[in-house]
């Protein structure tokens, strides 16, 4: 059994944390929001009253934050507090969870090493499906000990663990992925709306693209138009498993790195362009990204969908 504090109990971090009490580990966890502490307690997570309580006396530290912003505000201290690396015994390991721009993971990296602990990233992907069900995907960017020792507890919330290299390799990884699946929905999407001006059915189209070259995970485990995967959250009203709002932030990500290393990725800046302008139209709305089929159709005219 393994003293894990987790820091961090939203959609993703409370099922990946009462999995890890469900394998029998002992697990303290810490929110901000009353709601993701009152879940987690439901599920067996110890509720600290401050981050600092969480993390006194954990073997593992696990964060899974918005940004890279509130990580180096966790790690470091913020608002006169000391942060959790001064709050935790000497040698812990930091597993960070939370997709962040790729400095600041190695920023977060360096200033848990500096201060005595051990670090890596592991960004997820396999979203709040993924989350409940321990079938995430972690990229890893760790030193080979630290991924040993990490290992147990990934097997636990996930189904396959990549080690992607040393500091911010795993972001990159999950940025890298990210900016493909983001530019695959769009163009999924784009396709339905033409099939739609066309006169195709949406279950037409699908059986052709599902078994032709035009098959991605976009369109056969997301489909963003009702009917023909009963799973994806066009069939419940978008309800997000992946939220729009994070596909923005991650095709982000990849458009700072893009301009960073000098790549020329038309198509991955585009995307970025494109989500971030549905997210600002969405005001707040809760959306999964693959609604960014309405936005495709509204941009077109209003084409109406064809009859499934």
């Amino acid at each position: 059994m393994t003293a894990i504090a987790f820091v961090g109990l939203g959609n993703m971090g409370g099922p990946m944390a009462a999995n890890l009490v469900a394998a029998g580990h002992d697990v303290t966890g810490y929110d901000l929001v009353p709601e993701a502490l009152e879940r987690a307690a439901g599920a067996g997570v110890r509720v600290a009253g401050s981050a600092a309580e969480a993390v006194a006396g954990a073997d593992v530290v696990i964060t899974m934050l918005p940004s890279g912003r509130h990580l180096l505000a966790a790690y470091r201290g913020d608002g006169g507090s000391e942060g959790l690396l001064a709050d935790a015994l000497p040698g812990t390991l930091f597993l960070d969870c939370s997709t962040v721009d790729v400095a600041d993971a190695r920023a977060a990296n360096a200033a848990a090493v500096e201060a005595g602990h051990r670090a890596m990233d592991a960004p997820v992907s396999g979203g709040v499906a993924g989350a409940e069900g321990g079938t995430l995907t972690f990229m890893v960017g760790a030193e080979e000990a630290d991924l040993a020792t990490a290992r147990p507890l990934l097997d636990v919330m996930g189904g396959r663990a990549v080690h992607c290299g040393g500091p911010g390799g795993g972001q990159a990884a999950k940025i890298c992925n990210n900016m493909v699946l983001g530019a695959s929905m769009l163009a999924v999407s784009e396709a339905f709306v033409l099939g739609e001006r066309l006169g195709l059915t949406h279950q037409a189209l699908y059986d052709v693209m599902s078994t032709a070259s035009g098959q991605c995970w976009s369109l056969t485990s997301y489909c963003p138009v009702p009917g023909p995967v009963p799973t994806s959250p066009a069939n419940n009203g978008y309800r997000p498993g992946f939220a729009a709002a994070l596909m923005a932030k991650d095709l982000g990500l990849a458009a700072n790195a893009l301009e960073e290393t000098g790549v020329e990725a038309l198509v991955g800046s585009r995307a970025a362009e494109v989500y971030r302008a549905f997210v600002e139209g969405l005001d707040g709305e809760p959306r999964d990204f693959s609604a960014i089929v309405e936005s495709v159709r509204e941009r077109s005219g209003g084409a109406e969908p064809a009859t499934e």
